[in-house]
């Protein structure tokens, strides 16, 4: 079951058949800033109480386990620190395979990172002079040059440098800031070495979750193509994007195949909805034409054009992923309507708004 199967059926089942484990990215699926993203909440107390199993990954480093379920719950939904895995914690699993508890690790980062490492048996500290013998590097918004320039100096040594994620940006109140991987950069600059990689888009954090979970059937739900969704094509498990957060049409369009979702999904209520069939002609030739419902878009040699409209918005994003990841042209060759383009808003964009 995927986003271009061929088929001569309206619809294809929906993407929660035959799932065991939902695995759920939090900002920009689950809430954004200080609210639950609409009609998440009651959508995954729902699949939870047919049985599903629906856990939380993260390559948030600042926080513990227990207080992002705390803030889940605080949502109204039904969850326990257990149910939450962290970049964190994939980093201490990657770190056991370097170094046994009860070695001495330099810490850049947050609570969630020294709580981790503290329960997995390993000593803490935060300067270089201590000779540590590893340096593990998490997000936490205080960290500043001193910590990265201690970081630096214990890596002048041949030791494990793990990196809880190298997220580029990571949004807050006031906008998007830089990131994880901003700061990673800069140690690696400056020491000309590059870290052992835990969380998304590498798998370790989703192997985690598989363990702790014993997922045999898994979906990834993420609004991040080049961390969610890639993430989890590495690891072998399907996806689906909701347009809830920061990738919309445009990031879409423009994917990579190692970026393409499996389902591309309004908000989380389409996971237990029957999923259109997506019916794609002369793939890869100098026409490609796709249809998704009544939605109808065709590529001609470098140009995208809607021949038909769809009452749904998502039909012809759908139907234009299609035909051109189905094409061999150059994203950047392609002409592409404007409307096309702009930003997901659900309050026009919905399934009753026009396309």
């Amino acid at each position: 079951m995927g986003l271009f199967r061929k088929s001569r059926t309206e619809n294809q089942p929906a993407p929660i058949e035959g799932i065991d484990t939902l695995l759920c990215d939090l900002d920009g699926v689950v809430y954004r800033g200080a609210n639950a993203v609409p009609h998440a909440v009651d959508a995954i107390n729902a699949y939870a109480s047919q049985g599903i199993r629906v856990g939380y990954i993260t390559n948030n480093a600042s926080r513990t386990d227990a207080a992002v379920a705390a803030q889940l719950a605080g949502f109204g939904l039904h969850t326990a620190a257990e149910d939450v895995v962290t970049s964190p914690q994939a980093a201490v699993h990657l770190l056991r395979e370097h170094l046994a508890p009860d070695g001495l690790v330099l810490v850049v980062g947050g609570d969630g990172l020294v709580d981790e490492l503290t329960k997995a048996g390993y000593r803490v500290t935060r300067s270089a002079d201590d000779t540590p013998d590893a340096v593990v590097q998490g997000f936490a918004q205080d960290v500043g040059w001193a910590h990265l320039a201690e970081a630096s100096f214990a890596l002048t040594r041949e030791i494990p440098w793990i990196a809880t994620n190298q997220d580029w940006t990571i949004p807050v109140a006031r906008g998007i800031a830089p990131g994880n991987g901003t700061l990673v950069s800069a140690v690696h600059t400056a020491v000309q070495k590059l870290p052992i990689v835990a969380g998304k888009p590498e798998t370790p954090l989703f192997e985690t979750a598989v363990e702790r979970f014993d997922a045999k059937s898994a979906l990834m739900i993420g609004d991040r193509l080049d961390t969610d969704i890639k993430g989890a094509k590495r690891a072998g498990i399907r996806s689906a994007l909701v347009l809830t957060g920061i990738d919309g049409p445009k990031q879409l369009i423009a994917a990579g195949p190692d970026e393409r979702p499996d389902y591309i999904l309004e908000d989380m209520r389409g996971i237990a909805e029957p999923y259109p069939a997506v019916t794609v002609t002369h793939p890869r030739a100098e026409v490609v034409e796709a249809k998704v419902g009544s939605a109808h878009v065709v590529l001609d040699g470098v140009t995208l054009s809607v021949r038909s409209r769809s009452h749904d918005r998502i039909d012809v994003i759908r139907a234009s992923c299609a035909a051109i990841w189905n094409s061999d042209k150059l994203i950047y060759a392609l002409e592409i309507p404007e409307s096309m383009l702009r930003a997901w808003n659900p309050e026009t964009d919905s399934a009753n708004g026009a396309a």
